[in-house]
């Protein structure tokens, strides 16, 4: 795998300050996206034991909230073994961190039968708290959204949603009118 960008002290992409980790490769090619060049799955720099270090070093301080993936695309079958890996050790190491990934697959492709299923899926989303998922829709853009970039794009909670099989909205993060 290899990644784009580590952003150490991102405010934009979830709630508090949170290490962004951008991985490359993404099938889905959304007109309009602010990150097309993560669309190679060899854009950037190689993933490394090195860089998973570097994350998890970045996310020790007390006030980073969490983890957030994005890209490219989490959820692309070559990305998913090295997310996994970092997902294990930053439950395992700390444990009261938050973690939300974005992702062009909605929920009911995730866990069900689709091209971005493979044997890591599923652990993947059970290490996850917050999904944003949905593809970038450029005519539904709105830029008053929470944590989002279309309408279309929904952020769920996802340990309920996997516990009814079912998208649940965050009721957290709700978008509330100005």
């Amino acid at each position: 795998m290899n990644y784009g960008e580590i952003k150490k002290n991102d405010i934009a992409d979830g709630p508090g300050v949170r290490v962004s980790l951008f991985v490359s490769g993404c099938t889905h090619h959304c007109k309009g996206c602010f990150n097309a060049m993560t669309w190679d799955f060899n854009y950037g720099s190689p993933y490394t034991k090195e860089t998973e270090d570097e994350i998890m070093e970045a996310l020790k301080p007390s006030y980073i909230k969490g983890l957030t993936l994005l890209g490219g695309e989490p959820f692309e079958t070559d990305n998913q073994w090295e997310v996994v890996r970092l997902l294990r050790r930053l439950r395992e190491e700390m444990p009261e961190k938050d973690v939300w990934c974005y992702s062009g697959y909605v929920f009911e492709e995730l866990t069900g039968e689709s091209r971005a299923r493979c044997e890591v899926t599923d652990e993947m989303l059970s290490l996850i708290d917050i999904l944003v998922d949905g593809e970038f829709v450029e005519e539904k853009r709105n830029l008053m959204l929470k944590f989002r970039g279309s309408e279309n794009q929904r952020i769920l909670d996802l340990k309920e949603s996997l516990k009814q099989g079912k998208p649940v909205l965050s009721t957290e993060f709700v978008d509330r009118k100005l």
